[in-house]
């Protein structure tokens, strides 16, 4: 595991360090994490403009909408650049960082073809963004293209779950064991009654025990039984991201029962509503400003609220102080013509007062009002999912990420979802649990054996036209024949289960004898029943790429290439074939050149 991390915020031990990376004004790499964020905040204002400072922008690859390897990332002082060229310098900076400690702890370790990299990705994260992962990780100088399976695209839920198989029960937290009522939300209660009378259960058999130690499977999961069903929450800084896995036996393997679900209700959601109740207050032009012209006293002011943030909780009694910048006081006045006290008792915010000590006063329950938005949506989604057909019968619900160490979800999960009789656990490490089971994956990548596929994919083909089955605008005739044009051939259906190394297969015919590329667009929708490529909610989402070696004219007619597809990874993939010669084909599946 990791040190404690350089710098961060006094009083608090950091396994983590946030995103945030720090270029110099050319460009260059300078520091990352904590580093990054305290040298920046050192910088004279000034000096600080030309500099080049991100923050939080692993969303941004999630919210773009047309993602691409061109695609911009804005720094906080406004300046551009490649996004891809961020997330290299951020891969890059975690190689070097992880290779030096092992280094340190095994010296005689030979570098090359030695590690195995798990990059995680939140489990809703669409193909053009795992794939944009995989091009920043070849940029950063990981792997390299040619040892591509050295680098695995690992979910973040999925990880989660098979780390969550591994525990005791003395590492986990059961929500519902509280009485309604008792106690604070921070109070650690032991595991219920139930499940201490499994664990001596399992002490008394020698069979059980024996199981447990030569499986590496934990107490809690050796209660369930197959084909018990349990939920992993993962709520992150940026998303919250839904998984339903149900437990197979003799092996222990997974399988996926419903798609991925979630959405982007993170931890930052939280932060962004605090901006947005400072602009309520102080002006939303005043905050862009603020930001743009004195960015190292607005990162300390993000600071201040982080510290406040993580000590909030539904049964906390007193106001809580954030210190306001002199830099901020100073820079209001300049800009307003008046003081910043004067604009709390204008505004029409009355849960925020001014203390004489010069900071911002807010009461616990604005505190908390801060962050419904974002835990409404999360337990809206997990609601949603729970009452979908595919999933009922779920026992578990594993709340993981950094975003669960937070007393005001974990209250506001329990409270929601408790009711109707399901178990809310929380892993003892749980802002690390993602991180300890991507090295358990990258061990076992098979372990998931059955995922869901999220999407329906497949190419456009021409078909024989069928009158009165076929729409007449889609005729077209050639040579003589009648033809039906843009028809949708699937490959895979939205939510079909797709067992791991499952392949679909389809021959492809160069259309003329010495063509070197065969180039097959490639579509998809969240509808299971589109028809043709034109339909609504079809659209082009890659192209299926496949290089033809020359020909060597032994074989006079057509050119047969096979193409096999896997859509039960986490990624997709594809190998091909050269019928007449039996040689592979270079074959690729490009998502994001449009």
């Amino acid at each position: 595991m990791m040190r404690k991390w350089e710098g961060g915020d006094p009083g608090v031990a950091h396994q983590k360090t946030p995103t945030c990376l720090l270029l110099t004004p050319e460009g260059a790499f300078h520091s990352f994490g904590y580093t990054a964020r305290d040298y920046y905040h050192d910088l004279d204002p000034e000096e600080a403009r030309d500099w080049l400072y991100f923050e939080k922008f692993k969303m941004k690859i999630h919210s773009a909408t047309d993602l691409t390897l061109k695609t911009q990332l804005e720094a906080v002082n406004g300046k551009k650049m490649p996004a891809l060229e961020v997330f290299a310098h951020a891969l890059r900076f975690f190689k070097e960082h992880a290779l030096q400690e092992l280094r340190e702890q095994c010296p005689s370790l030979p570098e090359k073809d030695t590690v195995r990299w798990v990059l995680t990705v939140p489990a809703i994260w669409k193909q053009p963004a795992k794939q944009f992962m995989r091009e920043a990780a070849y940029l950063a100088g990981l792997v390299s293209r040619e040892d591509a399976e050295q680098l695995l695209i690992a979910l973040e839920p999925e990880a989660a779950s098979v780390y969550c198989r591994k525990l005791r029960l003395h590492q986990l937290l059961d929500l519902s064991s509280r009485a309604p009522g008792s106690g604070r939300l921070g109070e650690r209660r032991s595991i219920d009654s139930s499940f201490r009378q499994a664990r001596e259960q399992l002490r008394r058999s020698r069979h059980s025990r024996t199981f447990l130690v030569e499986s590496g499977v934990g107490e809690l999961w050796a209660e369930m039984q197959a084909g018990d069903r349990y939920v992993v929450a993962d709520c992150g800084g940026g998303t919250v991201d839904l998984t339903v896995h149900q437990l197979e036996q003799p092996h222990g393997t997974l399988k996926e029962l419903y798609k991925a679900s979630g959405g982007p209700y993170g931890a930052v959601g939280v932060d962004l509503a605090f901006e947005q109740l400072l602009g309520r207050i102080f002006g939303e032009d005043f905050i862009t400003t603020f930001k743009r012209q004195r960015p190292a006293a607005w990162v300390d002011l993000t600071i201040a609220f982080e510290a406040r943030k993580r000590t909030a909780g539904p049964h906390r009694a007193g106001a809580l102080n954030i210190s306001l910048p002199f830099s901020f006081i100073d820079f209001y006045r300049k800009q307003r013509g008046h003081n910043v006290e004067t604009a709390l008792r204008r505004s029409s915010v009355n849960f925020v007062k001014w203390s004489s000590q010069g900071m911002l006063r807010m009461s616990c329950e604005a505190m908390n009002e801060l962050f419904q938005p974002t835990v409404s949506g999360i337990i809206q989604h997990i609601e949603a999912l729970l009452a979908r057909p595919e999933v009922q019968g779920v026992k578990l619900l594993f709340l993981v990420g950094g975003f669960a160490e937070s007393a005001v979800l974990q209250h506001a999960v329990q409270a929601a979802l408790g009711a109707r009789g399901l178990r809310v656990v929380v892993p003892h490490d749980v802002g690390l649990t993602i991180l300890k089971g991507a090295v358990l994956f990258g061990q076992a990548p098979g372990v998931v054996r059955v995922r869901r596929s999220p999407l329906t994919y497949g190419v456009g083909v021409l078909n024989r036209f069928v009158a009165g089955r076929h729409p007449p605008e889609k005729l077209l005739v050639r040579d003589g024949r009648r033809w039906c044009t843009d028809v949708f051939e699937r490959f895979v259906a939205a939510e079909q289960s797709v067992a791991l190394g499952e392949e679909v297969r389809r021959s492809y015919c160069p259309a003329r004898p010495g063509q070197r590329r065969v180039l097959i667009n490639l579509y998809c929708c969240a509808a299971e029943d589109a028809r043709f490529i034109t339909d609504p909610g079809v659209r082009k989402c890659g192209a299926l790429s496949l290089e033809l070696e020359p020909s060597d004219g032994a074989s006079p007619g057509r050119r047969e290439i096979r193409a096999a597809m896997q859509f039960g990874d986490t990624e997709i993939k594809v190998t091909a074939v050269d019928v007449s010669t039996n040689r592979s084909v270079r074959a690729a599946i490009d998502f994001l050149s449009h």
